[in-house]
């Protein structure tokens, strides 16, 4: 199991040796480090924690935490299924863009873009009332939302609210090319977030 932190940069193309056109997502990495690696025992469950980035201002708990690897600005967990998996990191190792290859295939998570409150047209894929007589002002309304018995909305019911600015995770995602001199690579395909948005790259 792998796994690295980097940040979106923009979306892209690349032409196979075939000569095809392949939509990719380019993601820069800056080199981690493993800053903490949890076990069962002390912690009640297994993970590893990886950080990255540098930051100035660090708070007391955080600099005690990290010591002597540095300042970081971005850290995240990764939960692995066993404490073997955990077993080739170590605190203080660094993690690098060619530990990945090309064609490996991966989970990509990040924060989706906010989208602000939209109705439900937008937000789930209703059709609307026909643009016909007697459907004044009424084309985009989510129609009735409930039975009259219960006298209260269903929890889960689909209506307007707040879209977006969530967590997202595409599964089976490959890397389609690695650009080791620009530290990034590019991932076949979009990647959930904004652009300099923080994503989560997993290879198992």
């Amino acid at each position: 199991m792998k796994f690295i932190i980097g940040t979106k940069i923009e979306l892209g193309q690349i032409w196979n040796e075939a000569g095809e056109r392949i939509p990719v997502t380019w993601i820069k990495v800056e080199p981690c480090k493993v800053t903490q690696v949890k076990t069962i025992e002390k912690d009640g469950y297994p993970a590893v924690q990886v950080s990255c980035g540098k930051k100035k201002h660090l708070s007391k708990p955080l600099k005690g935490h990290f010591g002597d690897l540095g300042e970081f600005r971005y850290s995240r967990e990764f939960r692995t299924r066993s404490e073997e998996e955990a077993k080739g990191y170590e605190r203080g190792k660094e993690i690098k863009l060619t530990d990945f290859s090309v064609g490996d295939k991966v989970r990509v998570s990040g924060i989706s873009k906010g989208r602000g409150f939209q109705g439900v047209v937008k937000r789930h894929g209703f059709a609307g009332s026909p643009a016909s007589h007697g459907h004044k002002d009424q084309l985009r309304m989510p129609g009735s939302i409930g039975a009259t018995d219960p006298a209260h909305v269903f929890k889960g019911t689909k209506m307007a609210g707040q879209m977006g600015n969530e967590r997202v995770t595409v599964k089976n995602l490959e890397i389609a090319e690695i650009d080791e001199k620009n530290s990034r690579f590019a991932i076949k395909g979009a990647v959930p977030g904004s652009r300099n948005s923080l994503i989560e790259i997993i290879s198992e």
